[in-house]
């Protein structure tokens, strides 16, 4: 994975990161699955024009679905909290 903008494929926003953000300055990030945690770290530096401090990933399962009687599942994918130096901030998060 060498492309910055194949990396991060969307901000999760939720209660729970949003308390992260606050608390930690932490932001969280769906990413793909073949991404590691040093091209993460360039990915959002370079974006966002940011300094990173650390990257935690990690790994979910697809959920089993069912529509009558067919079954499938739901895509896995992989997630990213990313811990940003104090006093950083990404624009569009604010007012979230």
């Amino acid at each position: 994975m060498k492309d910055i903008y194949g990396c991060i494929r969307r901000a999760l926003i939720t209660e729970k990161s949003n308390a992260a953000k606050q608390a930690a300055n932490q932001v969280v990030f769906e990413v793909s699955r073949d991404a590691n945690k040093i091209e993460i770290k360039q990915a959002v530096q370079k974006l966002f024009n940011v300094k990173v401090l650390s990257v935690n990933v990690m790994n979910y399962e697809g959920k089993r679905k069912r529509i009558g009687r067919y079954r499938g599942t739901r895509p896995d994918w992989k997630k990213a909290v990313v811990t940003l130096k104090k006093g950083e901030t990404l624009e569009f998060f604010e007012g979230v």
